[in-house]
């Protein structure tokens, strides 16, 4: 039998139209938030990155595949792993569908990972996922966004990760999204990155487990996403 509390349907109402005015300033908010982020001044990307994709080697201005805004999800995948990190695959596990969308407003998204091309390739086609995926193994891609760090980085003590030194971090790769423009004139420039707690927007599974009574059920773990399986791996 619930613990909660069950009010009558006009006090539920009451409630829930309380409810309803907070929400809406968040969401005046959350806009308010939102132009603040794509007002921050850019800074232009002047390295030639260069990428492995199932077409061969690709240049960061390739991945726009003819618009003019990139949305790269540093997906954890590191050279020696043989699978790719579970919590990345629930949010590429979001992009199903999604990619025509976002290209239709000029928008293209795609993965960049540090492991060899026929790794992806293969746990792509495992997943079902059929997003534009690249290797940045030759590159120094990852370790310039903040994403990969090299044995003497972790071994030194601290590593710089969401804006900070983290010093208790041991992978050799974390997760993050990045945002690029590229300009008429070819100019690429780099508008946003986010990592940590920063990513969960982009993420539509955990809103909607944000909205149901057990929320996203993860107190009393031993870690926030402790449940998490790979979609092919849950019993």
């Amino acid at each position: 039998m619930t613990q909660h509390k069950v009010v009558p349907h006009a006090e539920w109402l009451a409630a829930r139209t309380r409810l309803l005015d907070q929400e809406k300033q968040f969401t005046r908010q959350r806009d308010q938030l939102s132009q603040q982020r794509r007002d921050l001044p850019w800074e232009r990307v002047d390295k030639d990155y260069r990428f492995e994709g199932p077409d061969g080697e690709r240049a960061l201005a390739d991945l726009f595949d003819g618009r003019s805004q990139l949305i790269v999800h540093h997906f954890m995948f590191g050279p020696d792993w043989e699978e790719g990190c579970k919590s990345c695959s629930f949010w590429a596990d979001n992009y199903v569908g999604i990619l025509e969308h976002l290209a239709h407003r000029d928008v293209t998204l795609a993965a960049i990972s540090r492991a060899p091309l026929g790794k992806l390739q293969s746990y792509a086609r495992r997943m079902g996922w059929t997003f534009p995926w690249f290797s940045s193994l030759k590159s120094a891609f990852n370790f310039d966004y903040y994403v990969s760090f090299t044995p003497e980085q972790i071994s030194g003590g601290a590593t710089f990760h969401n804006y900070e030194l983290r010093p208790t971090n041991t992978m050799s790769d974390l997760t993050g999204y990045s945002v690029f423009f590229k300009d008429q004139d070819g100019a690429i420039y780099h508008t946003y990155s986010a990592y940590s707690r920063g990513v969960d927007m982009l993420n539509g599974a955990y809103h909607y487990l944000d909205i149901v009574p057990k929320g996203r059920d993860e107190d009393g773990l031993a870690y926030s996403m402790e449940w998490l399986r790979r979609r092919d791996q849950y019993e």
